[in-house]
């Protein structure tokens, strides 16, 4: 039956994906320990690329064994069935039901969500922590506080010694006396539980933690780093805003060994109880099954809703239709039919930029997307403006039926108050916090090789917690691609006066001189901008960071404050 051979071959592709998967995630504690940072950062892109490298070799397979049934909704539902029972009581049942929708949607062209053939509403949602050993390491109060925090640096071996492994202990003995014990006392039910897998990103470790203490859980986060001395502890984090930023959508996936996933998402749900579940399966590089999970609280989202989506709040881009729905924090973007001038772009150029996006170190500076095909709202939801202004740009993606609009290709995006709107209406202190986040966001992601193109306040968000976010990508390039130039000055009277530049400029060249004019518009904002970050206007300042990029040096973005590390002059 073909039935029964296309759920095996799908099976048998999902078990090849969770194998490989877990090999690269396996590599990440080797390169820590070799400091390996080249390494380490073409492993991370290899497993982002790997499900769809498997996923469409698979599906074109799928689709050759079906032949002429390969869009009959009778043959997919009796693959569905006996797909369901090859992974019923998988450990990552909730992995494997994804994988199925993803191999669907490659292999029946143009299929929108329908529950009858895809797992639309079932798997994990939310579980309590299983306390097993497998899990977690317990310690419990009565050893002490010096001899808990020694025992679990003795526990987690990072592959290369300590630089000064009693300094460290003394630092976190330390942390915690000054920031827990002055305000809560050890009892007897008091003990500390950490997960024995290690998330490791970039060119750090971190252990996570929580203490019951004063008859809650106390989270934390310990940061390891490997420098030229040796291994570190960089700081003790118990802040939950802090915590809840290291698992933002705005930074990389973490590499971390889950032989349960559910099991380490239910951890990291009670120590960040704020991050939906979704949030957390994409922090640890399971990003398609977060975008099902995403799917689903959207669906009750609108079951329990009644306003209407619109166009987006802000200035209208010449590359992107945005709109929302007022009730969600989310936006959804779609690329325009025709760009409005000086855009010349393509639209796959555009699709490319937000690929690159997908796979490049986020630095906690880009927005995380979703990208979705035959996406369907319901037509009694879009208000009359909205609806007009799709059809005005971007008709071609839109197709109706009685209920439903589909949209043939969108993006989703964490909704942010867009940095220009906020600039208009808030005080002379916030503008100033802003506007000097502002700042570093622009020369983090130079450190990152990231040239935004665009930089203007409209193509920035604030987070929750008013941290400045890019979320613009079409205009995007490599830093080391740019050419960033001193301005020449004009001598004669004909150069002086010319309605146009009497230089050459090259498509990459930049001006950082000319950022002066329009970065920042608000008077009361715009000395102390200039004066805080003068290093943006300087092209050599942008040209040190190319030359470190091209020397090879992986600068490496720290996702915390430099006032809370142990030791911050010690270089990674």
């Amino acid at each position: 039956m073909p039935s029964i051979q296309v759920a095996n071959k799908i099976h048998t592709g999902f078990i090849t994906y969770m194998e490989l998967f877990n090999t690269y995630t396996r590599l990440a504690p080797k390169y820590f320990s070799q400091k390996a940072w080249h390494a380490t950062h073409i492993n991370s892109r290899q497993r982002l690329r790997l499900y769809k490298d498997l996923l469409y070799p698979l599906a074109e397979e799928c689709v050759k064994l079906l032949g002429d049934h390969a869009g009959n909704p009778t043959s997919w539902k009796a693959i569905k069935s006996e797909y369901q029972l090859l992974i019923s009581g998988r450990p990552d049942m909730e992995l494997a039901e994804t994988f199925f929708n993803s191999v669907i949607r490659k292999s029946y062209p143009k299929l929108a969500v329908d529950e009858e053939l895809m797992f639309v509403m079932e798997g994990f949602d939310s579980c309590r922590v299983r306390e097993t050993d497998k899990l977690l390491r317990t310690y419990p109060s009565f050893l002490g506080l010096e001899k808990n925090i020694r025992q679990i640096l003795d526990d987690y071996d990072f592959g290369a010694p300590f630089m000064d492994k009693e300094q460290d202990i003394k630092f976190l003995v330390s942390s915690v006396k000054k920031v827990i014990l002055t305000r809560y006392r050890v009892g007897p039910d008091t003990k500390t539980q950490l997960l024995k897998p290690v998330f490791y990103r970039n060119k750090a470790a971190y252990l996570i933690g929580r203490t019951f203490l004063g008859h809650k859980w106390m989270p934390f986060i310990i940061p390891v780093l490997h420098g030229e001395k040796g291994i570190f502890v960089d700081t003790l984090i118990f802040d939950p805003n802090l915590m809840s930023s290291m698992f933002s959508f705005t930074r990389s996936y973490f590499m971390v060994e889950a032989e349960i996933p559910s099991q380490v998402v239910s951890f990291l749900n009670s120590v960040i109880p704020h991050k939906k579940i979704h949030e957390l399966y994409n922090a640890i590089g399971f990003n398609k099954h977060g975008k099902t999970l995403f799917y689903r609280d959207f669906l009750y989202h609108l079951d329990t809703s009644t306003d209407q989506f619109e166009v987006a709040a802000g200035i209208k881009g010449m590359v992107m239709t945005v709109f929302t729905l007022p009730s969600l924090n989310i936006v959804f973007k779609l690329i325009k039919d025709h760009f409005e001038p000086p855009k010349t772009m393509t639209r796959q150029e555009v699709r490319e930029k937000y690929k690159l996006v997908s796979l490049h170190d986020r630095v906690g500076r880009m927005a995380d997307t979703h990208e979705f095909e035959y996406f369907k709202i319901p037509m009694d939801r879009i208000s009359p403006d909205l609806m007009t202004e799709l059809r005005r740009t971007t008709n071609s993606l839109l197709k109706k039926t009685d209920k439903y609009l589909i949209i043939k290709h969108l993006y989703t995006e964490r909704r942010m108050e867009p940095l220009n709107i906020f600039l208009e209406h808030c005080s002379t202190e916030e503008g100033m916090r802003a506007t000097e986040d502002y700042g570093r966001a622009i020369l983090q992601l130079a450190q990152a090789n990231i040239f935004p193109g665009d930089m203007m306040t409209k193509n920035f968000g604030l987070t929750r917690q008013k941290r400045v976010i890019f979320y613009d990508y079409d205009e995007i390039e490599f830093l080391t691609d740019m050419n960033f130039r001193i301005k020449p000055k004009a001598e004669t009277y004909e150069q002086i006066y010319a309605s146009e530049p009497w230089y050459p400029i090259a498509k990459n060249d930049v001006f950082p001189e000319d950022f002066r004019r329009w970065m920042i518009g608000r008077k009361d904002l715009k000395e102390h901008f200039l004066e805080y970050h003068k290093a943006l206007f300087d092209p050599s300042y942008w040209q040190r960071i190319q030359q470190r990029i091209l020397e090879g040096e992986l600068i490496h973005a720290f996702p915390y404050p430099d006032e809370i590390r142990f030791r911050p002059e010690e270089k990674i």
